[in-house]
């Protein structure tokens, strides 16, 4: 089983983190995810409609947790699917677990992402 590729949604790994995320002008959602989470893969979809509807607010990736350690345990990902958003390079939000594309607009909205 492979984690669900999803146009619109990047992967990113340890050593093209910080370029890829941290130094970033918009704000980035990151996905930590992992092959055998099955709420990742029912979250991966939700992400893709995300990303292509707010591509210019918004740039959205995924990290393998168990093939990135390094930055997995350098943001303290202990659960999956862990969502944080990224601005001027600090951590801005985060969530853990799935949910329903509104419900995540909607935090988005509320955390000032979108």
């Amino acid at each position: 089983m492979s984690v669900v590729r999803v146009e619109g949604v990047d992967e990113v790994t340890d050593a093209d983190f910080g370029f890829e995320v941290l130094s970033g002008e918009r704000p980035v959602l990151v996905q930590f995810t992992a092959e055998w989470c099955g709420p990742c893969r029912q979250l991966a979809p939700v992400l893709g409609e995300i990303a292509r509807e707010e591509a210019d607010r918004l740039k959205v990736v995924r990290l393998d947790v168990d093939r990135n350690p390094e930055t997995t345990t350098a943001y303290g990902v202990l659960s999956t699917p862990t969502l944080m958003v990224f601005r001027d390079g600090e951590p801005l939000w985060q969530s853990v677990g799935a949910r329903a594309k509104r419900r995540l607009v909607q935090d988005l909205e509320g955390a000032g992402v979108l």
